[in-house]
């Protein structure tokens, strides 16, 4: 658990979000010696063992020079085409600037329906996770081609903070074009000074983003904190550093005093276990015998198919339900498979599961990361 800067040298996974004032030129669309400069700070950081994901804006900034919309108040449906423009050359350019290290880069776009919707939000976190094993990059931005007022996220850092707690990371990183928080407006009072670390992200943290008269405030530092109580909430350290500063990754990871640092006071998986335990919504019930009870409370252990004995309700991939033993409720988890294909493999061994369904997209029913205990045992 990251609880100093000092503690930054242990990162093992981090978002990096960029701001689309960072990426974006009125002229050539993409600013690509900023792509090359973030994509050798990001090669350095997979080469010290750290996996990246990057969150990137810019999409429909760069669709607006592509298509000579600049001056053009656009609509909705406008927003959307340009966004469909500016994803290719965004993509691209990333995909450029990795090549020089032959590193590759993946596009994910999402909704915040990917991320309401279990199954999707499931199989969001098991694509970055295979792309993180693969060694590939992931590229997320928000999906702004679909999107409507429904399922948007509002803006970037809101999603660096989402996918932060989707993948499990160790640090949210907001590059912009500002040196990090300040306890005024700098360009208002001299004497400001920029905070280095915040411990708890209170009012009087949140009022130094400035009213909404405060160009300082609008212009993106209020959204940023508020990124960052949603990251440090779900136990994922954030940060706010200036993009433009030449290496400040490096710097940031290397414990130096760069931009703020808002820490968190509970580690990551006892807020994955809260959301689990007492957040989701229960869609149905898998009944297990003696042996699977005593290796799930006692032993640490994920619930195999062998162990299960019957299977109650109607639910998906990636939904909650409980876990009995002999009519009583021992954990509650995020199940693997749907309660069609369970009732199928019920009591059967992993090994068989592929025969009998046709695939085997795990060898577990809920693995031991997704399961939490409602009886006292060993967590």
């Amino acid at each position: 658990m990251i609880q100093t800067r000092q503690d930054l040298s242990h990162v093992q996974r981090a978002i990096v979000k960029i701001g689309s004032s960072l990426l974006t030129d009125a002229n050539t669309g993409i600013r690509m010696s900023m792509v090359e400069h973030i994509a050798a700070q990001v090669y350095a950081m997979q080469q010290a063992g750290i996996q990246v994901c990057i969150v990137s804006s810019g999409a429909v900034a760069i669709g607006r020079v592509h298509l000579g919309w600049l001056d053009k108040d656009l609509s909705v449906h406008e927003k959307q085409a340009a966004a469909a423009v500016g994803q290719t050359w965004l993509i691209e350019a990333y995909r450029q600037a990795f090549a020089q290290y032959d590193v590759q880069v993946a596009q994910m776009l999402l909704t915040k329906d990917d991320l309401r919707h279990r199954r999707r939000y499931l199989n969001a976190s098991n694509t970055s996770e295979t792309l993180f094993s693969a060694g590939v990059v992931p590229i997320v931005n928000e999906n702004d081609t679909v999107m409507v007022e429904e399922i948007k996220f509002g803006d970037n850092d809101t999603l660096g903070a989402l996918v932060g707690l989707m993948v499990h990371a160790d640090l949210l990183v907001m590059m912009t074009d500002v040196d990090g928080l300040y306890d005024g407006n700098p360009n208002e009072h001299h004497d400001a000074k920029r905070c280095s670390i915040i411990h708890e992200l209170n009012h009087d943290v949140m009022a130094m983003a400035g009213g909404s008269d405060s160009q300082f405030g609008t212009g993106g530092m209020l959204s940023k904190l508020t990124a960052a109580e949603i990251a440090t909430r779900g136990g994922v350290v954030a940060a706010i550093v200036n993009g433009q500063q030449q290496g400040v990754l490096t710097d940031l990871l290397s414990v130096k005093d760069v931009g703020t640092l808002f820490l968190c006071g509970e580690d990551r998986h006892s807020r994955h276990q809260h959301w689990i335990a007492d957040v989701l919504h229960v869609a149905g019930q898998l009944h297990v015998d003696a042996g699977a009870a005593q290796a799930i409370i006692h032993n640490g252990a994920s619930l195999l198919p062998i162990g299960m004995r019957d299977v109650q309700g109607d639910f998906d991939k990636g939904e909650c339900v409980e876990v009995l033993a002999d009519a009583v409720v021992i954990a509650r988890g995020l199940c693997n498979y749907n309660s069609t294909d369970l009732r199928r493999v019920q009591g059967l061994s992993s090994q068989e599961m592929a025969k009998i369904l046709g695939y085997k997209d795990f060898t577990s029913v809920i693995h031991r990361d997704n399961l939490v205990l409602k009886i006292r045992g060993n967590s």
